[in-house]
């Protein structure tokens, strides 16, 4: 079973801990061995997806949205982005060089086509900017794709 992820970036330390604890109990969902997770490794949901896939015996695949992509995350999130794609089972690209929105909705667009399942960590609202959260869960429910959507009791985003 592949399950992708999509999410909100940049929640707070409090939501983050609300997040992790639902990941976790999503991922539980399923037999690990059989698990295989996607995402694009961005810091937030993705990377957090990505650790509890791994965490209960699961593997991964990553997506990388352009060449420039690791650039734009925060530097001290790179690290933590080098050593996922290092524990990747395989790694597929866009072919796009910019970092831009494009790139991350084509991105995300590839992710959708490999999955079984999206889990997105979403507040409901619309996307703050093209290729946001908003659109990734309204494409791939446009592709028929089921959604699992995660935003715990409590959790806000600024």
């Amino acid at each position: 079973m592949k399950v992708g992820i999509t999410g909100h970036r940049g929640l707070s330390v409090a939501v983050e801990k609300l997040v992790r604890a639902s990941l976790d109990a999503e991922v539980k969902k399923y037999e690990p061995t059989e698990l295989c997770g996607v995402s694009c490794v961005a810091d937030g949901p993705d990377t957090w997806f990505a650790e509890s896939v791994l965490a209960a015996g699961g593997r991964i695949e990553v997506v990388i949205p352009a060449d420039q992509y690791r650039d734009g995350l925060p530097p001290a999130h790179h690290a933590t982005y080098d050593a996922l794609l290092r524990r990747a089972v395989e790694v597929h690209d866009t072919g796009m060089g910019e970092s831009t929105s494009q790139a991350h909705m084509t991105g995300s667009e590839i992710l959708v086509g490999l999955v079984d399942r999206l889990i997105a960590v979403w507040d409901g609202e619309a996307a703050r900017g093209f290729g946001g959260t908003a659109d990734v869960v309204a494409y791939a429910r446009r592709m028929g794709m089921p959604v699992d959507i995660v935003w715990p009791g409590g959790a806000t985003r600024d």
